[in-house]
């Protein structure tokens, strides 16, 4: 077999284990012998479509076996996936589009309009829809064995950046890229063949794709897709499928504890659930560690997909660390200044990423690539503080530290002791101007439910558990956060509606 990419994987999966179940959607299950030949036929379905080694093929929808077979069946020709975000605009979308240079695009059915909007200015010349034209295109197509020479290094995704700090970029990710992220996770998070994961997170971020999924397809267990995250169904999933493995971000997990079926909900096949694309709050670790869950902290970023992982057997005493770095992954902490000095531990500093997971570069975008490397480092933008036991714990972005008097105030750890008030269900720290201390912190939250707190009372109630300068000087009252997708908050959303002063009135 002269494909080493991850084109290869159904055929390699379905000559061990061709009977076990894949993929689960709704009511139907595809076997890995059914998903080696479904990608073997839409790979031809889509040669005939045009695509030839290093095109790109765009895929927009939810999550659906659909994605999957696209990605393995680029992986087969030689092609590139971009999975495009399902929230985005037209505009967005036609930026994405046209920068990619896709020529094929794979929609699902509700986002016709939009792919229609989307078409101007891109080189898309074919559309496929998910269902009867998708399926009669796989069914009437060969299913002749391709034999293509895909190389390791060869890219494998183009997946853009969340725009949380600006436009989006495309990161390059390799089959290599992939591959060795997925051996990181079974060998620091021991899955096993007959794990059943529950997908719902977006597989059109790297999370939900690379962090979980990916992993335990290649392992051989269950992949069970749900099209969007709801707490109340997710519940019903876990005891319907008997789930032993799932991914989510903070925002997704609070929802489920604040789920009237939380307390009574049978949770006994769970096994692990992994957190990361934000720091964890510590009172959500506390609750799903109350309901004696292993709960895991992660760290990644779609530049170098998974770096740090805190495992089960520390779980409990390093609550609300990242953890270490992955097995095949080296990372350091550098301070400011030339050369990036390493930080010592119980200092702060920005992470930097190493290994065979890291991607090339940006799509198109030489300066950008070049600036985001230094001596074969990748530059995350997240500042960490490390432990004496090499363990990291994410601070914040670095470009979200707010500087309050010549003293650093990281945004996470003010957010996770307003977590802890029991009448706060979201919240967001900024920076907002000050005449005196230059920027002083301000406060944005939700109420949990019907819950009315008190401004004077909450910050009242930080004393004795920050540093003073690190309190906020101000609190609004909103009804919800902007968050992209995977359920990160937009700070610079936040910062352009409440980072006026003096603060804007409460939108409750």
């Amino acid at each position: 077999m002269r494909n080493e990419g991850l084109g290869s994987w159904p055929a390699r999966r379905a000559r061990r284990t061709p009977h076990r179940a894949a993929l689960v959607h709704g009511g139907a299950t595809t076997s890995y012998a059914e998903l080696h030949d479904r990608t073997t036929r839409l790979a031809h379905a889509l040669r005939a479509r045009g695509v030839r080694r290093g095109d790109r093929i765009a895929y927009l929808g939810p999550n659906h076996p659909s994605f999957l077979e696209t990605l393995f069946a680029a992986g087969v020709l030689g092609a590139v996936l971009v999975p495009l975000n399902t929230r985005l605009t037209a505009p967005e979308l036609t930026h994405q589009l046209t920068d990619s240079g896709a020529t094929v695009l794979v929609h699902a059915p509700a986002h016709a309009e939009l792919v229609t909007a989307s078409h101007g200015g891109s080189r898309v010349r074919t559309s496929l829809q998910v269902g009867a034209a998708y399926e009669a295109a796989v069914a009437g197509a060969a299913d002749e064995p391709f034999d293509e020479p895909v190389a390791p290094g060869d890219t494998c995704l183009v997946l853009y950046t969340s725009g949380t700090t600006g436009r989006p970029k495309g990161a390059m990710l390799s089959h290599a890229n992939l591959t060795w992220n997925a051996v990181n996770l079974l060998v620091d998070q021991d899955l096993r063949a007959d794990e059943r994961a529950l997908v719902s997170a977006p597989l059109f971020h790297i999370a939900g794709l690379a962090v979980l999924t990916l992993p335990v397809l290649l392992k051989g267990g269950t992949c069970v897709l749900t099209a969007a995250f709801d707490p109340g169904e997710t519940l019903d999933l876990i005891e319907h499928h008997r789930i032993s493995y799932m991914f989510g971000v903070p925002a997704m997990y609070e929802r489920i504890a604040r789920h009237p079926r939380w307390a009574a909900a049978d949770l006994s096949s769970l096994r692990m659930l992994s957190c990361g694309g934000a720091p964890v709050p510590t009172p959500l670790i506390d609750t799903y560690q109350a309901r004696g869950l292993t709960f895991l902290q992660g760290y990644g970023t779609t530049e170098a997909l998974g770096v740090l992982l805190l495992d089960g057997e520390h779980s409990v005493r390093k609550a609300g660390s990242a953890g270490v770095p992955h097995f095949f992954a080296d990372v350091t902490l550098a301070g400011p200044g030339p050369g990036l000095p390493p930080v010592a531990p119980g200092g702060t500093g920005e992470v930097l990423v190493r290994g065979p997971a890291v991607m090339s570069g940006y799509w198109g975008l030489p300066e950008e690539t070049a600036a985001a490397f230094t001596d074969g480092w990748f530059r995350t933008g997240d500042a960490a503080r490390l432990d004496r036991d090499g363990h990291a714990r994410i601070v914040d972005r670095i470009k979200d530290v707010i500087i309050s008097g010549g003293e650093n105030v990281y945004p996470a750890e003010v957010e996770d002791r307003l977590l802890a008030h029991p009448g706060i269900a979201e919240c967001a720290v900024i920076g907002v101007p000050d005449a005196t201390w230059g920027e002083v912190p301000r406060a944005v939250v939700v109420p949990c439910g019907d819950a009315s707190p008190d401004p004077e009372e909450v910050l009242r109630s930080l004393s004795g558990q920050l540093a003073k300068y690190k309190i906020p000087k101000s609190l609004v009252i909103t009804t919800a956060l902007p968050r992209t997708a995977s359920g990160k908050i937009l700070k610079q959303e936040v910062r352009e509606r409440y980072g006026t002063a003096p603060p804007p009135g409460d939108d409750a």
